[in-house]
């Protein structure tokens, strides 16, 4: 039986995509925004929100989950001393996406994503 898991597959093994989100999401965290087309836009909003939301505990075990997907150090220690006090009264909604137009090489349609100031 096929399910649908409400997940975009983006035209790539899992593997890949799991790779991709997770140096997207570094890269967001990194300089806080990120180019990319709209579907992996939205599926990189998924996954980054529920890092900072397990981030957000600022325990042992937050920052094992964290490190276990994000490999970069310094994104790891930026990630809990500027953005989780930065979003520890807000429930939700870190991420926001900007619809940038038509990418001229093949019009697929591009998106910023910015976290929130």
């Amino acid at each position: 039986m096929i399910k649908n898991h409400n997940t975009r597959k983006l035209a790539v093994t899992p593997s890949h995509k799991r790779a991709m989100m997770r140096n997207m999401t570094t890269s967001l965290f990194l300089h806080e925004k990120v180019t990319t087309t709209v579907p992996r836009a939205k599926e990189v909003v998924r996954y980054a929100e529920k890092l900072i939301t397990k981030a957000k505990a600022a325990d042992l075990n937050a920052k094992k989950a964290l490190h276990s997907e994000i490999t970069d150090k310094e994104v790891v220690k930026k990630v809990f001393e500027v953005l989780v006090p930065r979003y520890k009264e807000r429930n939700g909604g870190y991420t926001q996406i900007f619809k940038t137009g038509i990418r001229k090489g093949d019009a697929a349609e591009m998106a910023v994503v910015k976290l929130v100031i």
